[in-house]
């Protein structure tokens, strides 16, 4: 960075600080990982020069003809690597974000005032499936759009019943019904809700952001058989910059299309949709089918070891990336346990659990991945040491020497590790 440097030398140095914080911490947080130096090569190259509004060979400006080959290609990819008929299904590769995807989508399929069903967020669910708080305050733009309703998990088991979510959604009879979101830690059965939404009438919209790479080396299941519309963001399992996409079913592609642009948004981040493609190209090799295969096997070991350890890992365990801690009966909160964690160099993030009784600032629960620590290499037998680390910072969160030796022993571990994009 020398010329950054000697521009800038303290937006430089911040950098710099934290390319040494990722080195040196644990990242345990389940929606980041990294990206390979080709990425970030791709996402920091002249394409953010360009500004492209509109679509391949449907520009407003001119100068775009190795846009559109770019944009064409990571479309290409992208339906390849889903193994998706492009004569049945379309894919838009500009959104910036999930939330914008997930907008897109229902400006597209739905009215303002339609009734749009998702999974509660306490049980898993996401901000942009129409989040209001229980007593009716909207928190998510979505929520004042649209009318939002909810299906739950069973709070004995943590996971869904489906007969109570089709009784749910016979009652509420909602315009689409979403499945997917930020903190449910088991598979979804994708033919369920599929075949629920057609018995209501509903559009089906998978939104696989966290699950996205798991899907595409066919380590978790598929939904594309049975939703209308899928979702996902670029910048989890699938090792790619922020960003997002969203395919379609021929039959609703045009109103999508029409929906980010020009409904949301000007010009696309060219930048991030090559890196997009790059991701994509490097999740097609059989390296990343051992990379995902390892990331579940990673979480599921984390998992088992924390539960022998005494903590309540909602739902028994995990079928992916992720896996959720209710502190409740440890009486520890998620906040205070996540702030700990942080100081002894593990990052996790304080989350809600299913029945939580806590705040949303301040819940019961705390989530934690593994895509980012197996990205760096890590497999079974460091996930047993990373289980010890925790066990020993929560156990002692209160006593700042033991935080401080904890966070001296993690920094050492964690060194050991290259980080790709910076090391590899």
């Amino acid at each position: 960075m020398k010329q950054l440097t000697k521009q800038d030398s303290k937006l430089a140095n911040l950098i710099k600080k934290e390319q040494q914080r990722q080195r040196e911490q644990l990242q345990l947080i389940p929606s980041e990982n990294y990206v390979s130096k080709a990425v970030l090569q791709a996402v920091g190259s002249v394409l953010m020069n360009k500004y492209s509004e509109g679509y391949v060979q449907k520009r407003y400006y001119q100068g775009n003809v190795n846009i559109d080959k770019i944009e064409a290609l990571v479309k290409k990819r992208a339906l390849k690597l889903f193994g998706l008929d492009e004569e049945k299904w379309g894919v838009n590769v500009q959104p910036p974000t999930g939330s914008v995807a997930n907008l897109a989508v229902y400006t597209a399929l739905i009215k303002p005032g339609d009734k749009m069903m998702g999974m509660f967020l306490y049980d898993g669910g996401h901000l942009s499936h129409g989040w209001q708080l229980p007593d009716g305050k909207k928190v998510s733009f979505t929520s004042q759009i649209y009318k939002p309703c909810y299906y739950y998990v069973d709070i004995s088991k943590g996971v869904f019943d489906y007969e109570q979510v089709e009784k749910q959604a016979k009652k509420e009879k909602p315009q689409i019904i979403i499945s997917g979101g930020t903190a449910y830690p088991r598979e979804i059965n994708y033919k369920k809700m599929g075949q629920i939404a057609k018995k209501v009438g509903a559009y089906y919209m998978a939104d696989i952001a966290h699950e996205a790479g798991l899907v595409a080396a066919g380590v978790n299941s598929s939904p594309f058989k049975y939703a209308d519309i899928v979702t996902m963001t670029t910048r989890k399992t699938l090792r790619g910059p922020i960003g997002a996409m969203i395919f379609s079913r021929k039959k609703y592609a045009e109103a999508i299309d029409r929906a980010v642009f020009p409904g949301l948004q000007g010009g696309p981040l060219n930048h991030s949709i090559a890196g997009i493609g790059v991701a994509l190209k490097e999740a097609m090799q059989s390296s990343f089918k051992v990379y995902a295969r390892q990331v579940v096997a990673n979480a599921k070991t984390l998992a088992k070891l924390l539960q022998k350890m005494g903590y309540n890992i909602s739902s028994g365990g995990t079928d992916k990336h992720l896996l959720l801690i209710d502190l409740r009966s440890k009486n520890m909160t998620g906040k205070q346990s996540a702030l700990a964690l942080e100081q002894a160099n593990i990052i996790v993030n304080k989350n809600t659990v299913p029945g939580d009784t806590g705040k949303p600032w301040n819940p019961s629960g705390i989530r934690l991945g593994t895509p980012a620590l197996t990205s760096r290499g890590m497999k079974e037998k460091q996930m047993e040491e990373i289980a010890g680390f925790i066990n020993h910072v929560l156990e002692h969160q209160t006593d700042k020497k033991e935080i401080s030796r904890a966070a001296k022993q993690v920094k050492a571990f964690a060194k050991q590790f290259p980080v790709p994009g910076l090391d590899s």
